[in-house]
């Protein structure tokens, strides 16, 4: 995908490194025992000796004599090594930060522009969403989230929720890698916003109230698959743009495959429990992902009516 050098959204917020009070997480995330640091005191367990430490001393002030400072020797050294090694780590990471940070806001600037046109042209407003970038938990309109939630929507505040290491788990656990296969992760969420807006979420949300177990699971199988339509809408105004490059649908639906219900549950316990499924069959993602991408048309969505 061709994103470099485009429009950034500046609907982000970016609360990575932020403090634990700020993102959910208690004051000691170690546990109550906190970070055992080394004791010494017992002699039983190597503390010097008397005669030692005064060996030890004269040996010091007889150096010192000599012009030889062994402290300032030991600080230069692990003081010179150490921010070395820490200033060119931070600045790599620093880098790839600001990287993905970039692409994150370029997408979700293309879909900004995406959805402006499709509601202007039916005599509505879109009001954007706010896309806040986290690490490792986070507070939402909807409570505390940690990354193993993955990316989420909230409609309570309407915000869509994204700790960009999940894309590295993309990669590494799900074998999805590839740009465009990222985008369509961010595309997905905010196509949760667009159903926030139309009302289909929120309708959602009352129905669930009175369904048993099974049946809001079925129906939540239907809310996200139009979500990943609305994804594949998205991809066709992409492509209309002339931004994606050779192999970026087949990254897209490659991801949308790797994380079907029945893909993920065969690969984490042997076995599917359709019942269970709230988000579709690997089939079911990659075929409504393709009908909105093929249409570019929200009416082919209707994830609602008949089979899927």
């Amino acid at each position: 995908m061709e994103w470099k050098g485009r429009r950034q959204s500046d609907n982000i917020e970016d609360r990575r490194g932020a403090s634990p009070e700020r993102s959910g997480m208690g004051r000691n995330p170690f546990g109550r025992s906190g970070i055992q640091l080394p004791g010494g005191g017992s002699r039983r367990g190597g503390g010097l000796s008397i005669t030692t430490i005064i060996f030890l001393v004269v040996i010091y002030f007889v150096l010192k004599m000599m012009g030889i400072d062994m402290l300032q020797l030991l600080d230069d050294g692990s003081t010179t090594s150490s921010s070395y090694e820490q200033s060119t780590g931070q600045g790599q990471s620093s880098a790839a930060s600001d990287e993905m940070k970039a692409f994150v806001a370029t997408v979700l600037a293309e879909t900004e522009d995406t959805w402006n046109g499709i509601f202007q042209a039916e005599g509505e407003t879109y009001k954007e969403p706010s896309l806040v970038l986290f690490s490792g938990q986070v507070n939402s309109a909807c409570g505390l989230a940690s990354s193993a939630t993955g990316p989420f929507y909230c409609p309570g505040d309407s915000k869509v929720y994204l700790d960009t290491a999940f894309f590295q788990q993309l990669e590494t656990q799900f074998g999805a890698s590839g740009d465009f296969a990222e985008a369509y992760v961010i595309a997905h969420e905010v196509g949760h916003h667009v159903q926030n807006l139309t009302g289909i979420l929120p309708k959602f949300n009352e129905m669930r109230q009175s369904m048993s177990e099974t049946e809001a699971n079925q129906m939540s199988v239907r809310v996200e698959l139009q979500a990943d339509c609305f994804a594949g809408i998205w991809g066709k105004y992409t492509e209309q743009k002339g931004l994606l490059e050779a192999g970026d649908l087949e990254e897209a639906l490659n991801a949308a495959r790797q994380i079907g219900d029945d893909t993920l549950q065969k690969r984490s316990q042997g076995y599917v429990v359709p019942e269970s499924f709230n988000h579709g069959t690997s089939a079911q993602r990659m075929k409504w992902f393709k009908r909105g991408f093929d249409s570019g048309q929200m009416n082919s969505c209707d994830t609602f009516s008949g089979a899927i």
